[in-house]
This record gives C-alpha cells, sequence and structure tokens, in this order.
C-alpha cells in the first residue's frame, strides 16, 4: 500500500510538471500580470516599482554629477542625498504596508486639517527659493508641502465619496462640498506660488468624482468652470503667460524664455532611436537646467534613445493600469474605499507622468512637476512610495477577503453534501 501511495504522488508531480511545460508563454506572461488569489501581494506592481526606482536612481546619478560639483563641489551629492531619500522611501513602503486601510479612513479628517495646518505654515516660515515658498527644513531634510498636501487631499475625498457616494450622484450640495475643500488647497498653493500642484490636484478632483458617477451635467459644469479659472489665472500672471506662449515656438527666444525646452529638444534630437550610452549625455553638463528633476527624461532621451523613453512610458503607465485594476477588485468586494484611493492614485501619477514627459518634450507648457518614481525630489519620493504603499495594502486586503468569502462558500457547500448525505 505504502508503495502504490508512492507511486501515486509521483505519477502525480509528474502530471503536474508536464502541465507546467505544456503551458504557453502567453499563459505565463498572464499569470505573471494577473497573479492568483493565494498570492498575497501584488508582485506585478511591487517589481514595477522597484523596477522604476533602481531606474530612477541610475539616471539621477547619471544626470546630477555636473551640476552637483557646480554648486557643492561633490559630484555625488545629490547622489547621496537621493540614497537617504530611497531608502527612507522603501521604509515607509514597508511601514505603510502594515497599517490597515481602516486607519486611513478614520484619520481621513486629521489628514486634512494637518495637510491644510502645513500649507498655511509654509506661507508663514517656508524656505524660499527662485521667488516661491514651498520647503519647510527638517533637520537635514526639505519637506515640499504641497506633495504630502496631494496625498492628503487624495485620502480625503475617497473617505467622503465612501460616505456620501449616492448623495453626490443626485445632490448638487454634496457634489459641491469636495470641490469647496479643493478650492482652499488650491487658492493656499497658489499662494506659494505652485500652479502644477493645483492642476494635478484638480485632476485627482475631477476623474474621481466621475468614477463616483457624478452626474454629465455637473461634470461638464464643473470642467468649464474650472477652464475658465485656470484660464484667468494664466492671463493673470505674466510668467505663466510666457510659459504657456513659449512652449508654441521656442526657436523664437531660444536664448530667452525657450531656452529650457530648446535645449531639452536638443536633447531628445542627439538621443535618436538607441541613444548616446549611459553617462554619455552633452546637455546635461549644464546646458539643460533642472536636468536631474523636471527634464530629467531629456537625459533619457539624450542617454537611451527612442526605445529607453518607451521602457519607461511602459512601466508608469503598467503601475497606472495595476491602480485602476485593484481599484476595480476593491469595488467588487465592497471596498469602496480602498477602491476610491487606488483609482486616485493611478489617476495622480498618469496626469503628472503625462505632464512631466509632455512638457519636456514640448507637447506642453514648462511646468514644474516631478516624474514619480524617476527624478530627483525628495518628498516626491517619499509620497510616492507611501502611495504604492497604499495599494499594496489595499490589494492586499481584497485578496484576504476574496479567500475568505472562498473558504466561505466551500465550507457551505461541503455542509449541503453532509447533509444529502445523512
Amino acid at each position: 500500500m505504502a508503495e502504490l501511495a508512492k507511486r501515486r504522488e509521483q505519477q502525480l508531480e509528474l502530471g503536474i510538471q508536464s502541465e507546467s511545460n505544456e503551458r504557453s508563454s502567453w499563459e505565463k506572461l498572464r499569470d505573471w500580470w494577473l497573479p492568483v488569489e493565494h498570492v498575497l501581494y501584488d508582485r506585478t506592481l511591487v517589481w514595477l516599482a522597484f523596477g522604476l526606482l533602481a531606474f530612477g536612481f541610475v539616471m539621477v546619478s547619471s544626470a546630477s554629477f555636473p551640476i552637483a560639483e557646480r554648486l557643492t563641489d561633490n559630484p555625488f551629492h545629490f547622489v547621496i542625498r537621493h540614497s537617504m531619500y530611497l531608502a527612507l522611501g522603501i521604509g515607509l513602503l514597508a511601514t505603510v504596508v502594515q497599517i490597515p486601510v481602516d486607519w486611513w479612513m478614520k484619520g481621513s479628517y486629521a489628514l486634512l486639517f494637518g495637510a491644510l495646518g502645513a500649507l498655511l505654515l509654509v506661507l508663514i516660515v517656508g524656505h524660499e527659493v527662485n521667488g516661491a515658498r514651498r520647503w519647510i527644513k527638517v533637520g537635514p531634510m526639505t519637506l515640499q508641502v504641497a506633495e504630502v498636501a496631494k496625498l492628503c487631499f487624495l485620502v480625503y475625498l475617497s473617505s467622503y465619496l465612501k460616505r456620501y457616494m449616492n448623495s453626490v450622484q443626485e445632490n448638487l450640495r454634496e457634489f459641491i462640498k469636495p470641490l469647496a475643500v479643493m478650492s482652499i488647497f488650491a487658492v493656499l498653493l497658489l499662494m506659494q506660488p505652485d500652479f502644477g500642484s493645483v492642476a494635478v490636484m484638480v485632476s485627482i478632483a475631477i476623474g474621481m468624482l466621475f468614477l463616483a458617477g457624478a452626474r454629465l451635467w455637473q461634470f461638464f459644469a464643473m470642467l468649464i468652470a474650472l477652464a475658465a479659472v485656470l484660464t484667468l489665472l494664466i492671463i493673470q500672471e505674466p510668467y505663466r503667460m510666457k510659459r504657456v506662449t513659449s512652449f508654441l515656438d521656442p526657436w523664437q527666444d531660444p536664448f530667452g524664455s525657450g531656452y529650457q525646452l530648446t535645449q531639452s529638444l536638443m536633447a531628445f534630437g542627439r538621443g535618436d532611436w538607441l541613444g548616446q550610452g549611459l553617462g554619455n549625455s552633452i546637455q546635461k553638463l549644464q546646458y539643460l537646467p533642472e536636468a536631474h528633476t523636471d527634464f530629467i527624461m531629456a537625459v533619457v532621451g539624450e542617454e537611451l534613445g527612442f526605445v529607453g523613453i518607451i521602457g519607461v512610458l511602459l512601466a508608469v503607465f503598467a503601475i497606472v493600469l495595476r491602480a485602476l485594476w485593484i481599484g476595480r477588485r476593491a469595488l467588487r468586494t465592497n471596498a469602496s474605499f480602498g477602491a476610491f484611493i487606488a483609482y486616485g492614485i493611478g489617476i495622480w501619477f498618469a496626469f503628472q507622468a503625462l505632464v512631466n514627459i509632455g512638457a519636456a518634450a514640448g507637447m506642453l507648457p514648462t511646468k514644474g512637476l516631478t516624474l514619480p518614481l524617476i527624478s530627483y525630489g525628495g518628498t516626491s519620493l517619499l509620497v510616492s512610495c507611501v502611495a504604492l504603499g497604499l495599494l499594496l495594502r489595499i490589494d492586499y486586503e481584497v485578496r484576504v477577503a476574496t479567500i475568505k468569502v472562498a473558504r466561505g462558500v466551500g465550507k457551505t457547500a461541503s455542509a449541503r453534501r453532509r447533509r444529502v448525505r445523512t
């Protein structure tokens, strides 16, 4: 009997191996992209995130040597600081994964008022750079409050839609309330001034309200009103108007308002299909301003070419698709708060990546927004890691809930079978 059982086990193992060998490459890719339920963390999202973080470290190192040597006489200055933020960000990601999603729901109003208080504080004691007061120094670190405010507003809006989703769909007053909160954030951000963060926050609000089922006439009325307000804000400030008009024809003033964009376009042109090779960019040699932050994609294009740009785009928007997929699965398990957070993070990353890359390529006006997970920027990197930790936690709780439901169904079915037998 023991030998017979052993043979059956061997046959079963051989059968499983043959089935795995017979699986096509498409099935293997599908299983990697859509892992089975018993995998408690979204490994696809983890690999994409760590891949982009590693790539960002390499590109920040490559792009920052010249400017670091000029400013600090230490070519590794920005590399060291980025390494510090990277280690802290991974630690935050690992910590946030351990925090239940309900904690964020309960603390949404505390986060909201904390963000508003920080935005007021930065106007009083903030560190000023190039006429903008956006940073608070905390020891050796410099905290950009607007990045934290985006995440806090996203959590607040998700909790609001969780509680009042039906009212938002039917009642105009409930639809306007989150927009009023967003307006307060926008005023405080414009006082810094930080027009880019306002645009990101508006895109998050519009996308989440649309996904929550806002009526079309409310949605289009909001879009028209926001377009009118943004137009007035652009016309009001000459430097904003110059940014908007200069990207249409940067070669009209290549050494003035169009200088940064013309240097970025030169970098893209030199990159061609396969690039000049890692570390071989010429534009980063103090020709292209902000090469390691807002215009890092120009350095990627010059050193790694069109192929490198496509690779970055695919990785970033794969993370966006994962976020939307996690949000859809959360809605199916009635975890609407986690679903709205996942949707909001997806919208946030997609919009900020589009604006950053579009500005570097001359398709959009120049705007000071970092490329998530890649550009140099300590607060942006930390907040992006927190957002990724939230996504992984939401996915984890959805998977656990799905497994519990499946086990409950299995127990019910087995109990029915036992009753039938008796």
